[in-house]
Order: C-alpha cells, then sequence, then structure tokens
C-alpha cells in the first residue's frame, strides 16, 4: 500500500524530481514545496503519513525547529530528514529533534523508499554507520574547537570591524571614507589599528585572514553592520 508523503525543500526541483520518483512507484505525494520554512505548517495542515524534509545544512542551530514543532502538534506524522552527507552532530541534532531517519539527497530511490517504509512503522530510518555516529556523538560530545573568527572579532571595536570588512570587499582608503562619512586620516589610523590588532602586515593579509576564520560572515550578522551602517549614516566615533 502506497504511503502518504509530503517533500518539502528549498530546491525545487529535487523535491519534485522526488515527489515524481515516488508517484511512480505508488506512493502518494502530498506536496512538493519549497522553502523549507513553511514546512511545519504545511505538514500540520496536510498530515501526512511521513514528510522527506530536505536540508542543505544539517548542523546549523535552529535548523530542525520544524521537526520540533511538527512532532508536538502532529505526533504522528513520522519526519525523514533529506540532506547532504551529515556529520554526526547533524544526525544526532536531527534526532534530538524528533526525527524518525536521515537520508542522503544521493541515496537510490530503492533506499529512499525503504526509509519511507521504515519511519512508517515506527523505526529508525538511518544507515547503520550514520547511526552509531550520532550515538557516540551524544554520549561522547567532542570539545568546541577555539574560534579564532571570534576571538578575531572581539578584539575590534564595532567601527574598526566595519573598516575590515570594507577592507575586505576591496575598498581603498578614499571610498573607505567616504563611505563611512568621516574624514580620510581617520579611516586610514582604522585601517592602521586593525592591521595591529589583527597582527599583519597588509590589507590583503587582513582580508584573507577574516575570511579564512569565518570572522566576516559573523561580522555581517551584526546589529552595528545593518545597510545604514554601512552607507555612513552613523555616527563618527
Amino acid at each position: 500500500m502506497g504511503v502518504r508523503l509530503m517533500v518539502v525543500d528549498d530546491h525545487r526541483l529535487l523535491a519534485e524530481a522526488l515527489a515524481s520518483a515516488l508517484k511512480l512507484r505508488g506512493h502518494r505525494v502530498l506536496a512538493a514545496a519549497a522553502p523549507a520554512a513553511g514546512a511545519a505548517e504545511l505538514v500540520i495542515t496536510r498530515a501526512p503519513e511521513v514528510c522527506l524534509l530536505g536540508t542543505a545544512v544539517p548542523a546549523e542551530p535552529g535548523i530542525f525547529d520544524p521537526v520540533v514543532r511538527i512532532k508536538r502538534e502532529r505526533p504522528q506524522v513520522a519526519v525523514l530528514v533529506l540532506g547532504p552527507v551529515p556529520s554526526p552532530r547533524g544526525i544526532a541534532a536531527a534526532f534530538a529533534a524528533g526525527a524518525s531517519g536521515y537520508v542522503r539527497h544521493d541515496e537510490r530511490i530503492e533506499g529512499v523508499e525503504r526509509a519511507i517504509m521504515k519511519a512508517r512503522a515506527g523505526e529508525a530510518a538511518v544507515a547503520p554507520q550514520l547511526l552509531q555516529g550520532a550515538f557516540s556523538e551524544l554520549l561522547n560530545p567532542a570539545a568546541q574547537p577555539d574560534d579564532e573568527g571570534q576571538r578575531l572579532l572581539q578584539m575590534l571595536t564595532p567601527r574598526e570591524v566595519e573598516v575590515l570588512v570594507r577592507v575586505a570587499d576591496g575598498e581603498d582608503t578614499r571610498l573607505i571614507a567616504a563611505g563611512m562619512g568621516i574624514a580620510p586620516s581617520t579611516a586610514r589610523t582604522h585601517v592602521q589599528r586593525v592591521l595591529m590588532k589583527l597582527g599583519v602586515g597588509s590589507r590583503l593579509e587582513a582580508a584573507a585572514l577574516a575570511a579564512r576564520t569565518g570572522l566576516l560572515d559573523r561580522a555581517g550578522a551584526l546589529p552595528h553592520m545593518s545597510r545604514d551602517t554601512q552607507t555612513g549614516t552613523g555616527p563618527e566615533f
């Protein structure tokens, strides 16, 4: 007997291709939707037997929040996470959120179907080696690595962080000064302070270090790096 399914993935073509393949094998696919941000609402409304929920970043914090909500409001729905080759931490997070299993994006349709049937039957639907890694991670969590990007970010003032981002974007002193609404001499001083604090001798080295450590990604998420600040409406200090 076919399974009532939902396929939800940020990649619409992938979701539709998988939905079509499952329909050809006799399953009733209720929807193939994107993006995954709306997955919980769709699943709660339609109440399938099994939901295939796609993700590209299984270890990202909060990525499995839709699973938590689905299991809270529709506990009878089995959720299978569909994603890339995961880390043990990603697998552990999926199960901790309430997922019934994890299927790799490149799994053959026969493997996906087996996982679906296991999930509907209430069994763990995940390759043994992935499950073993997840349990090992839960029982013996690895120590968090030293976050060099965060350490470097804490050394810089908000204005210096903005200067660093502009340096990484290839702006020279004149453009930095114009974009931030400060004098070129002030911009030059900020640049020199950034280089000194990062322990590098050139703008190129500073940009490379910031990119390598993830400092630029962290800086872009900070409140003071809003578009208003970047266009120079913030106060000079």
